[in-house]
């Protein structure tokens, strides 16, 4: 997995990282990324909640706590209720998490009877989008 970062000056910042993948490594890397001010995570917030439609908070949820990482609904309806202080059904956030992977913008996979999601990375869309 290779980063680069540019931050308000302009200098660039690349950070590779090879091995493993886990959640706490990636979250290892965002953490340094943030600390150099950048990728800028959009959040919703009391001021753009209103706003925005239940889909657009489940992509904004999915963006900021599983940008590279498989998640399940259940973890992103915890954290569309912690984050955005309202509740929401199980089933309500399956089927915005679907309706997403039917647009593209998830990768969708079934191990037994769970279902599991991953945000679609420009660098993967471009591998699978020729096909």
């Amino acid at each position: 997995m290779k980063i680069e970062v540019y931050d308000e000056v302009g200098s660039k910042y690349t950070i590779t990282f090879e091995g493993r993948v886990t959640r706490e490594k990636v979250q290892k890397i965002f953490d340094m990324v943030e600390l150099l001010g950048g990728i800028p995570v959009a959040e919703p917030s009391d001021k753009y909640s209103h706003n925005l439609s239940k889909m657009d908070k489940i992509f904004l949820i999915v963006k900021k706590n599983f940008p590279v990482a498989w998640f399940s609904a259940k973890e992103v309806q915890e954290s569309y209720e912690r984050d955005v202080g309202e509740p929401i059904s199980l089933s309500a956030v399956l089927t915005y998490l679907s309706r997403l992977a039917e647009k593209g913008i998830l990768t969708k996979t079934k191990n037994g009877n769970k279902v599991f999601f991953r945000l679609i990375s420009r660098e993967l869309k471009e591998i699978i989008e020729p096909f």
